[in-house]
């Protein structure tokens, strides 16, 4: 199991990406949290096997349709198991 930090720049706050994210996320077994940043960002931070974590960082550079993605930064960092599922933060 590992951990992956997500930061994703562009027009994706308003256009459904956290709640994609989720649907994605659960469809590959990830556990963690979603959530809008200031700045306009979106953050991600997600565990689950390294394959799934590799999918899901593959979808963050399309996200939903409404979305243009210009940047995804990613950070791998050591896994807790510290989530029971993978949702939305505030």
């Amino acid at each position: 199991m590992e951990r992956v930090h997500i930061w994703v720049s562009g027009k994706v706050q308003g256009v459904w990406y956290r709640a994609t994210t989720v649907e994605e996320a659960k469809k590959l077994g990830l556990r963690g949290w979603v959530r809008n940043l200031p700045d306009g960002r979106v953050e991600i931070v997600a565990e689950g096997p390294r394959g799934s974590l590799e999918r899901l960082i593959a979808w963050c550079h399309e996200g939903p349709p409404l979305a243009v993605v210009d940047e995804v930064k990613v950070v791998w960092e050591p896994y807790t198991g510290e989530f029971a599922n993978f949702s939305i933060a505030y």
